[in-house]
């Protein structure tokens, strides 16, 4: 039953990934449909995400009420009624509307499951659940694809995932008294009696703002990564646009052999150790691509940031528990999930005004200086809320 149920969290995690990248495919597609400027995908991108962060902050309070289990199911049958709602809409703002529920859903069953797997699996589970989340996140575009591509239009897409995201709401209500049974020294009965943590009393916790921040600066870098690289390698490093697009995937590639990879490293090294070597990989990427060179060099760099960007988000969240207690790990887990939207709505941005006003050539520079804050927050952590043993 154990091994059951941990078949249906993977199943969830690929099904977490699935929609994270829909936006972006379809967007060329459908606003000329809807007649608005290609730039208001920033405005459903923003709701989604700031639905996701209300609920992170929420998931400790909903987690003690519930139970994973029933937060992950009606999360996910949240998140497919908004994708196909998205699949019959016509016009603009009602895409607006049904990225609220897209965003709810998202972020208090992202939050409750990794709390859930950091309390009861080792930690070789998280960096393979997460790899399922990079090919969920890899196979979304290709879904929307093959729609577009067969002209069936963007519609299809989100149609496609949205009954792939309600077969496992079928299967996540099948499966909810398989939650009751897997527990690790503190049972989920015992975690809902104690009260949840108002978000004050949190960042009061010796070491919170320190993970907080921690989280804040890796999807900073990770998501500008992502959403510059390809900017990088055409404007600075004078690769063509379409290559430039296609030699940015070096990145996904990175990051998912990476945590398939780091999930038998974990069996040697622990959490700690797993997030200072994927920092020391990512510093040795960003050294790479401030290197003058051919473009071999930078796609080095890209590849290397990859591989060391994918150990640090599973083992943070793997270590929560033992850093401040099972009983407090889901209210830190939530607002790290919301710290790490933010950094992601942020930080990107940001970048885009230097590269625009001054130029993007200091992509690696600004990538360095998030690796510094990065590393800096986490031996705090270490230092503030240390543990034996992760």
């Amino acid at each position: 039953m154990i091994h059951l149920l941990l078949a249906i969290i993977y199943l969830a995690f690929i099904s977490l990934g699935l929609p994270d990248s829909l936006l972006g495919a379809a967007w060329p597609a459908m606003y000329p449909e809807f007649g608005v400027p290609v730039s208001y995908a920033g405005i459903i991108s923003m709701i989604i995400a700031a639905g996701t962060i209300g609920s992170s902050l929420q998931s400790d309070r909903l987690t003690r009420r519930l139970g994973t289990g029933k937060v992950t199911f009606f999360s996910v049958a949240m998140t497919a009624a908004a994708l196909l709602g998205f699949s019959v809409t016509k016009s603009f703002w009602l895409l607006c509307v049904w990225a609220v529920p897209y965003g709810l859903g998202a972020g208090s069953v992202d939050a409750s499951l990794n709390n859930y797997v950091a309390l009861h699996y080792k930690s070789r589970h998280m960096s393979w659940l997460h790899c399922m989340w990079g090919i969920g996140a890899t196979l979304g575009p290709y879904v929307m694809g093959y729609a577009l591509t067969g002209g069936k239009g963007w519609n299809a897409g989100y149609r496609y995932i949205g009954f792939i995201q309600l077969v496992l709401t079928a299967i996540l209500l099948f499966s909810l008294p398989l939650w009751k049974q897997k527990n690790a020294g503190q049972t989920e009965s015992e975690v809902k009696e104690a009260k949840a943590l108002t978000l004050r009393q949190i960042v009061k916790i010796p070491g919170a703002k320190e993970v907080m921040l921690c989280f804040f600066c890796y999807c900073a870098l990770e998501q500008t990564t992502i959403l510059w690289g390809s900017s990088y390698l055409t404007l600075y490093k004078g690769v063509a646009a379409e290559t430039a697009a296609s030699l940015a995937s070096v990145f996904f590639i990175g990051i998912t052999v990476g945590r398939a990879l780091c999930g038998f490293l974990t069996m040697k090294l622990n959490d700690t150790q797993m997030i200072r070597l994927g920092q020391i990989l990512i510093a040795a990427g960003v050294a790479a691509m401030l290197l003058p060179g051919p473009q071999p060099v930078s796609l080095v760099g890209l590849t290397l940031i990859g591989l060391g960007c994918a150990p640090i988000y599973p083992c943070i969240i793997h270590a929560t528990p033992a850093h401040f207690g099972a009983d407090r790990s889901q209210a830190l887990i939530g607002v790290q999930m919301a710290s790490a939207y933010v950094g992601t709505c942020l930080m990107p941005p940001l970048f885009g005004i230097l590269a625009n006003n001054i130029t993007v050539a200091l992509l690696p520079v600004y990538l360095l200086i998030v690796l510094a804050v990065m590393v800096v927050m986490h031996e705090s952590l270490e230092k503030k809320a240390p543990v034996s043993k992760n």
